[in-house]
């Protein structure tokens, strides 16, 4: 519809309701002449009457344009009372779409009063609608804009957190090479719960502090958490602040004072790359061959680990009777520890070469993965040293 609106019978509606009922009053208007199309002027008369007592139900005034029309009709009838009526016919006006009427007015002082009333005020609620929209456009940029802005210092401030817990981890570390090295490891049954140097500031920071993990050449270089629960560091970070990134964390399964023969390591699959986003760039057998080693410190005790399986996985029914990764902490066997491995093995995209026995230390990196629903990325490293 443009700005002249719709025309039937020679009016013009400029709202589609009003348009759509000035249509059923047409059709209504045609089944009348039909009916009359020949009758006598008597006939017409009693139209007349029936008219303009209403017995049609006309909606709009195209209603009364008609009753004007018959009662023309009629005085021309009376004027020439020999000349047959038969073809003579109430002037019909087509539906026109104004694309199609020729003498439409284009002036505002072309209409009539009350169409100038009634168009002004259709332009003044258009205006109305036209400043809304902009109103709430102009928010919602507003909006999004200062999203971006706090999402990117937002990152930024992570990000330098990040690289100051680093630092201290450095700086700390640089001091504890100077001092006399604390044995960890006195026996095979007892080990020392005495702090690593480096990880005493960081530790009296946050005492959810358990480690630190890192592979050279990655992103991947954070303190790794653990509490009495596995989602509370879903959703915070080092600092105890909410954070939709998370943290870094250790199943709450696992000892890293007497660590299991597996400790499972947690973190997000985050899109900008920030935690494990990167992780499942292990997909690809040349980012192994370059990235074959990782780094995990407990605070007690330092570690290094070679990469030995790559697979993907999900999340399983409680009741599915299926090897669950995320349930391999401790194998009570040689037995045991054969099986996991075996299946492992059977999941794994590409063979490393890399083995274990019974008696081996493992660690399990684990992150989301999209190619399934309630899809898991798995890393699985043996320790080395």
């Amino acid at each position: 519809m443009d700005s002249n609106g719709f025309f039937v019978r020679g009016r013009s509606f400029r709202m589609r309701k009003d348009y759509e009922a000035a249509l059923r009053d047409q059709k209504k208007i045609e089944t009348i002449l039909k009916k009359y199309e020949d009758a006598p002027i008597e006939k017409w008369k009693e139209l007349l009457d029936d008219l303009e007592h209403r017995a049609y139900p006309f909606e709009t005034l195209v209603g009364e344009d008609f009753t004007d029309e018959v009662d023309e009709k009629i005085r021309e009838m009376e004027k020439h009372p020999v000349k047959s009526t038969k073809g003579t016919k109430v002037k019909k006006t087509s539906v026109k779409h104004p694309k199609e009427e020729v003498n439409t007015p284009k002036k505002l002082e072309d209409y009539d009063k009350a169409m100038q009333q009634q168009i002004l005020l259709e332009l003044k609620t258009r205006e109305k609608k036209r400043k809304r929209f902009v109103g709430f456009c102009s928010i919602v940029a507003f909006l999004c804009l200062g999203y971006v802005i706090a999402y990117f210092f937002f990152y930024q401030k992570n990000d330098m957190e990040y690289e100051k817990l680093a630092a201290i981890r450095e700086k700390d570390s640089a001091v504890s090479a100077s001092k006399e090295p604390v044995v960890h490891l006195t026996t095979e049954e007892q080990v020392s719960d005495e702090i690593l140097e480096k990880y005493k500031t960081l530790y009296n920071k946050n005492k959810s502090l358990i480690g630190w993990v890192k592979i050279d050449d990655t992103n991947i270089d954070y303190p790794v958490m653990q509490t009495q629960n596995n989602e509370y560091y879903l959703d915070h970070n080092y600092n105890q602040e909410y954070d939709k990134n998370g943290s870094i964390f250790l199943d709450m399964a696992c000892n890293p004072l007497r660590p299991n023969t597996n400790l499972i390591i947690y973190g997000h699959h985050m899109k900008s790359g920030k935690m494990f986003g990167n992780l499942n760039a292990y997909s690809n057998r040349s980012y192994y061959e370059d990235h074959k080693y990782i780094q995990f410190d407990t605070i007690y005790q330092e570690g290094l680990y070679q990469v030995m399986y790559v697979f993907r996985s999900h999340i399983y029914n409680e009741d599915e009777i299926v090897f669950k990764y995320y349930q391999f902490i401790d194998a009570a066997t040689p037995e045991e520890f054969d099986s996991n491995m075996q299946e492992m093995s059977q999941l794994a995209l590409y063979d490393t070469g890399v083995t274990a026995v019974y008696g081996d230390k493992l660690l399990t990196l684990s992150t989301c993965d999209s190619a399934e629903a309630d899809g898991r990325f798995v890393v699985v490293a043996k320790k080395i040293q």
